[in-house]
């Protein structure tokens, strides 16, 4: 308990899986926790949640693909609570999105230009309007720790998805990029890279990847994995227990990429 005592995290995708996992477990470690998401009834749940975990914050409802709406957000936890220590990374979509957005999860010569466009904007363009705002904070602050959150499919390639295997990858050399850039301003950037994992944008994919006739086809543990477990990697990269840890990238993936 109290690994983040007294630090204000700001994490994007709290309505539901990894970024709903991170609010509560942020805030259950100390720290004061301000969830953003689209949807304001699923933020609500988050908030609930955290607060039966004995945590404290706020939320608000944004998206983060219009920079209007990012720069709203950040500006929004700055006026509560007077500064950035944490920012987590975890909006987007992922495989769920073919069934309201078809083409969106297809390979790049069916893939049309305004799904691409989509699954950029809320993917990776969120990402740059919200974490260029905080690292304005936190280089005045002269701290911060900024964990984004891509997939392995950042780092390996995929049969389809095109868009959105892109944008994994380019969140990853992004943070990269960062945690050189701002070293000297006592900034830490670093990635945690699942892989399948147990939460709405895979639920309909989940049961033919992890079969009982093959379980381990996709992961060597047999398995996807928990909002939990993920959260705990993110936990630990946006803690002071990482405080060598810069550019790094923590994959949380049942040792697929190891087999690949």
């Amino acid at each position: 308990m109290d690994r983040l005592k007294g630090k204000i995290a700001l994490v994007t995708g709290a309505g539901t899986g990894i970024g709903r996992a991170c609010m509560m477990k942020f805030a259950e470690e100390g720290s004061t926790v301000v969830g953003v998401s689209r949807t304001q009834e699923n933020l609500d749940e988050s908030l609930r949640l955290t607060k039966s975990l004995g945590g404290s914050g706020a939320v608000f409802s944004a998206d983060l693909s219009d920079p209007v709406q990012a720069e709203r957000a950040v500006e929004f936890c700055i006026e509560k609570y007077g500064r950035i220590d944490i920012l987590l990374n975890a909006a987007g979509v992922g495989y769920n999105l073919r069934e309201t957005s078809v083409g969106s999860m297809d390979p790049i010569d069916t893939t049309p230009i305004d799904k691409w466009r989509e699954v950029m904007a809320i993917n990776l363009d969120s990402v740059f309007y919200v974490s260029r705002l905080v690292v304005t904070q936190m280089k005045a602050q002269q701290y911060g720790s900024i964990v984004n959150v891509a997939s392995i499919f950042g780092l390996a390639g995929a049969p389809d998805a095109h868009t959105y295997t892109a944008t994994k990858g380019a969140i990853i050399n992004l943070t990269r990029s960062m945690s050189v850039a701002y070293v000297d301003d006592n900034i830490r950037c670093n990635v945690v890279a699942p892989g399948f994992v147990e939460t709405q944008m895979v639920e309909s994919v989940i049961p033919m990847l992890f079969s009982a006739e093959n379980p381990k086809l996709i992961a060597p543990m047999g398995r996807p994995a928990t909002t939990e477990e993920v959260a705990f990697a993110c936990l630990f990269l946006a803690s002071d227990e990482a405080s060598y840890c810069t550019g790094t990238i923590l994959n949380v993936d049942g040792g697929s990429i190891a087999r690949a």
